[in-house]
């Protein structure tokens, strides 16, 4: 395109600034908001993992398809076993498994730590470097082959290894990069930890999905003793990670993992009876599967927005052309082709585009921002979302593709201009092709804007159905922590300090009631155990899987947890030689219909591989321990003492007011017990409801502000065609009020108009909308894609944007005066 036409472009529209403002802003809307929503979507959902060929790695989870149970973790046997058998198509396999727990501080006080054990394995597989010292070898894990042996006496828990790797950051932030720590032994509470042989380079990390509840940044990686102990193949608690050997297809793998599969159906009825099913994954597809969905749902809806905003740009750029027509047809009765009408066209579009990119790409950098406050916590690698080449080459691209959008219409009505009407008529743009390619055009943008409304509307409905779910406990005045460090090396020991523990802080004033368990309501660290009743011991694929809870004796009465039936725990029952157990109602109904449960005993497994017997002693309400959006399993509690009292180190007090206003007493009274104890993740129960409400309220807020910017620019567009109409149709309007017609009549002409194109959009838009929402199936709760109030709502609220729209070009049409209109024609 010459540099004349692009200047001449530029001159046109400082005179005309008031089009040049509306346009340029409404592209660089929609350019902006598709710009940002694609950040996310390419750093979560497109960039590759940062590893060594990563688009060979998979996990490989264990699924108990009898059960309902998902990416189940493996026992070191079952890990061993897929190792030894699965060489065809995978290179290696190696496994890790993190935590929390606490070391010691230069000056000896205690703080958090983030740990991982892994097989010696791992770095290599992964590509991972160490910088300094050494990574781990082989005699690091006393790692053996599968032997059908029993378990080596040097195998040595996870909790206790003896060589490490340090993180980069926890090597700045501890030892200030002195490589002196390199073969000395890290200081641990209660005595020395593992030797340190190495330190990774900096930027490694973990990516599971939140719900596998793994660290992102371990601080310290321990070289994990495994040993081959087919005895324990359901003591689990690895995740394992593969690499395929180049050129093999996921179908392969699959087909070899399954054969594994068969195998250790086997040797391990347990496994047989509960459906055990190795599912191989691409560990980028495992990572994203969450949360794909709705990032794709927001990117189709940026998408309706941009098209609109096309839409938009391409009215007013009808209406400008219209107005221009006598400039082409003298430039076309002077000798201009249609190539080069088109072209001076063209060069408004794409100063128009040029500009909007720029400023679409100014607004996404600051929506950006804005987005990364508001997305939820299970958004992996949100870290990564910014302005990058990839990114700005989306915004270039999206610019030039709304410019032929937006401009390739206006250009070629201007290349053919109507010469002998114009000339004739001696008025500006009158033809009825304009007008009805501005109708097609509007007709578009109420369509694309009421699916945008549809999609808005159903999110509000879901959220209002997740802020009404019944939790099961009351969540107001709750303060929850986690206490980490030694308690004691016996039972006694332990239970004393819990006791103590808990006295101390039931002592603070405004504390009604104080608890612990293994794992508190949406704060994760739930694991699915097996129960089954009498008829699982003559069938073991009777036997079903429920959510296992440890708790302290009060637990439900300082949850508010209502009873339904029996009793709770009580201090006699919090020992290891009393098997009771209280169920919640959903495992008592499956269990025990149409009968009550209490007393009733049912098999569970947790101290021993088989299942043993337990007697329920009271039923309680279902609690949403995982998620609001869905009910989760049933629920199965026993006391800390059932399994000598080291479990619950979750704790929750119950308070009069603000609960958070007691955090700095509840640090001071642990600290006058325990200084060596850390007290963290200190948060009111009430955030943890909100944090669980994140996901939906993210879409929710995205697709409303998207489905309001449409509104808005539905509505300009429609005020734009119908104020177009009554300037063409000024004498004709005048012409009717002559002949008497009042101004009510001419009212409702204009209005009826405005109706017909509103109501040919929601026609259009109805149809898109029962396809397209579907999609979002995945994001609601309580309601259906196709949920009747909606659509009829949305229509409702539709027809009164079209109203409100309708009503100025009316009223002006209305107020014309018959004498002047005359006088134009």
């Amino acid at each position: 395109m010459p540099l004349k036409d692009l200047l001449y472009a530029v001159r046109t529209l400082r005179k005309a600034s008031g089009f040049a403002v509306a346009s340029v802003a409404t592209i660089a809307l929609g350019i902006g908001a598709s710009t940002a929503i694609f950040s996310v979507t390419e750093a979560v959902l497109l960039r590759p993992l940062p590893y060594k060929e990563p688009d060979r790695l998979v996990l490989a989870s264990n699924d108990m398809r009898r059960r309902d149970v998902k990416d189940f973790p493996f026992s070191d046997a079952d890990f061993l076993d897929l190792r030894a058998r699965a060489k065809s198509t995978f290179e290696d396999f190696a496994v890790v498994s993190t935590g929390q727990g606490s070391a010691l501080e230069a000056d000896g006080s205690p703080e958090r730590i983030r740990f991982a054990g892994v097989s010696v394995n791992f770095f290599l597989l992964m590509g991972a470097h160490v910088t300094i010292g050494r990574d781990f070898q082989d005699s690091d894990g006393l790692l053996q082959p599968p032997t059908g042996q029993a378990a080596s006496p040097d195998a040595t828990p996870l909790q206790s290894p003896a060589f490490a790797l340090l993180s980069w950051g926890y090597f700045q932030r501890r030892f200030g990069g002195n490589p002196s720590v390199i073969g000395q032994a890290l200081p641990f509470p209660g005595g020395q930890g593992p030797v340190v042989v190495g330190v990774l380079a900096p930027g490694f990390e973990l990516f599971f999905p939140p719900e596998a509840e793994m660290e992102q940044f371990p601080d310290i990686w321990f070289a994990a003793r495994i040993a081959y102990d087919p005895a324990n193949r359901n003591n689990v608690r690895w995740r394992v990670i593969g690499r395929m050997k180049p050129g093999v297809s996921f179908e392969l793998a699959q087909a070899e993992a399954d054969l594994v599969t068969e195998q250790l159906h086997r040797v391990n009825p347990i496994m047989r009876t509960a459906g055990q099913y190795i599912r191989i994954e691409p560990m980028k597809q495992h990572l994203v599967h969450e949360v794909q969905p709705a990032i794709l749902a927001l990117l189709g809806a940026v998408m309706f927005l941009l098209l609109i905003a096309c839409a938009n740009v391409a009215n007013l750029l009808l209406v400008r052309a219209s107005l221009r027509e006598r400039e082409y047809v003298v430039r076309a009765a002077l000798g201009a082709n249609w190539w080069r009408l088109a072209w001076l066209s063209m060069a408004e579009t794409v100063v128009i585009s040029v500009l909007g990119t720029l400023g679409g790409v100014g607004m996404a950098w600051l929506g950006i921002h804005e987005l990364l406050v508001l997305a939820p916590e299970n958004v992996p690698r949100l870290d990564g979302v910014h302005i990058d080449p990839a990114t700005a080459l989306f915004a270039g691209l999206t610019g030039l593709a709304a410019a032929a959008v937006f401009g390739l219409a206006p250009a070629l009505r201007s290349a053919w201009p109507d010469i002998t009407r114009v000339l004739r008529s001696g008025r500006r743009g009158g033809d009825a092709g304009g007008r009805q390619l501005r109708n097609a055009l509007v007709v578009m943008e109420g369509a694309l804007c009421f699916v945008l409304l549809i999609g808005s509307g159903l999110m509000v409905r879901a959220f209002a159905a997740v802020q009404h779910v019944n939790l099961g406990f009351d969540s107001r005045n709750l303060l929850t922590f986690q206490v980490l460090g030694d308690i004691g090396d016996t039972p006694l020991a332990r239970r004393a300090f819990k006791r103590q523990l808990q006295d101390r802080l039931a002592g603070i004033p405004g504390v009604r009631a104080v608890t612990a368990a293994a794992a508190m309501p949406l704060a994760g660290g739930f694991t699915p155990i097996r129960w089954g009743t009498a008829e699982a011991l003559g069938d073991p694929t009777k036997f079903q899987a429920a959510d296992f809870q440890i708790v302290l004796p009060g637990y439900f009465e300082a949850m508010h947890t209502p009873l339904i039936a029996g009793r709770t725990f009580t201090d006699a029952d919090n020992t290891g030689d009393r098997n009771l157990v209280m169920v919640d109602q959903a495992l008592a109904s499956k269990a025990f219909p149409f009968e009550s449960a209490v007393e009733k005993k049912i098999l569970f497994r947790v101290r021993r591989n088989q299942a043993e017997w337990g007697e329920i002693i009271g039923v309680v309400a279902h609690q949403r321990d995982v998620s609001l959006a869905e009910p989760g399993r049933e629920q199965l509690y026993v006391t800390d003492g059932f399994i000598d009292h080291v479990a619950a180190n979750r704790w929750a007090i119950r308070t009069i007011g603000d609960p958070q206003r007691y955090s700095g007493r509840v640090r001071d009274e642990i600290r006058k017990v325990a200084p060596q104890l850390l007290v963290t993740d200190l948060y009111s129960m009430d955030e943890l409801v909100s944090r669980a409400q994140a996901g939906t309220r993210f879409s929710l807020s995205l697709i409303a502000v998207f489905a309001m910017v449409a509104t808005l620019l539905a509505a300009v567009g429609l005020y734009g065609v119908l104020s177009t109409i009554v300037r063409q149709r000024t004498s004709e309007i005048g012409v009717r009020m002559a002949v008497g017609a009042s101004p009510s009549q001419v009212f409702r002409l204009v209005v009826t108009y405005g109706y017909k194109l509103s109501t040919s959009g929601i026609v259009i838009g109805l149809c898109a909308a029962f396809g397209l929402t579907r999609v979002m199936a995945g994001m609601l709760v309580g309601v259906q894609p196709t949920d009747p109030l909606t659509f009829a709502a949305i229509s409702v609220l539709f027809l009164l944007v079209g109203t409100l729209a309708s009503w100025l070009p009316a009223r002006g049409a209305a107020g014309l005066d018959p004498t002047v209109a005359l006088r134009e024609e």
